[in-house]
């Protein structure tokens, strides 16, 4: 068997491995050949910002139903379309992609990721937690993503007071010449994408992220004030 025959079936192997249940969202149909090479998943195409409301009618079914991972393209427009499907949809997870691993001769979109990228995306998707019903008890908070990764959960103390601006600035992602390049590695690792400070900020506490969590991720210790 040669080489590339071996290769094909390795990643055969490993699309079949990793089955989606739920419905991924995308926004166009080079996305949806991108996805279904790296998984095993069933995709609908937003086909950008002006969402028709028949696909309105089918995002809703499928929210339903299967559960929604949003997984829009890592810049601007991206950005702007995860937002109101998430205004929509709010329980729905979220997968995030580096722009550099979705870069590819000036363009940026999930039709650019590698399989692997792609995958390792869908296995940090993230879901919502909601810091009104937390009272306790890391085994009561913790999400699990479609690929069976847990999520982090919020202090198993009790302690689910949000994120701040304040612990934004005390960590150097915010104000900081090196903010910015600091907020994208740790997205990167966290696998909830690179933003803005406020838009950020409010990715960690809609994910759950403990303070606790950010900090072993910088690496960095912070005495609390």
């Amino acid at each position: 068997m040669l080489q590339r025959d071996v290769d094909r079936h390795i990643a055969g192997e490993r699309k079949k491995a990793m089955r989606i249940r739920e419905t991924i969202v995308v926004e166009g149909r080079d996305d949806t050949a991108a996805i279904r090479a790296a998984v095993d998943a069933v995709t609908i195409e937003t086909h950008g910002y002006g969402i028709r409301e028949e696909v309105w009618e089918i995002l809703q079914r499928a929210y339903e139903s299967t559960g929604l991972i949003i997984f829009t393209d890592p810049d601007s427009a991206g950005e702007r379309i995860r937002r109101r499907l998430t205004d929509r949809f709010p329980k729905a997870m979220q997968a995030f992609l580096d722009q550099a691993e979705a870069a590819k001769d000036g363009d940026i979109g999930i039709e650019n990721a590698s399989p692997e990228a792609i995958r390792r995306a869908l296995q940090r998707a993230r879901g919502p937690v909601d810091f009104s019903t937390v009272s306790g008890g890391e085994d009561a908070h913790t999400m699990t993503a479609p690929g069976g990764a847990g999520t982090d959960s919020v202090p198993a103390s009790g302690d689910a007071e949000p994120i701040t601006i304040k612990d934004m600035d005390r960590w150097g992602l915010n104000g900081t010449p090196g903010a910015a390049q600091q907020r994208r590695a740790l997205g990167q690792e966290l696998g909830i994408g690179t933003a803005s400070c406020k838009t950020f900020l409010r990715r960690l506490n809609h994910f759950g992220i403990s303070r606790e969590k950010v900090e072993a991720t910088l690496n960095v210790s912070v005495p609390w004030q």
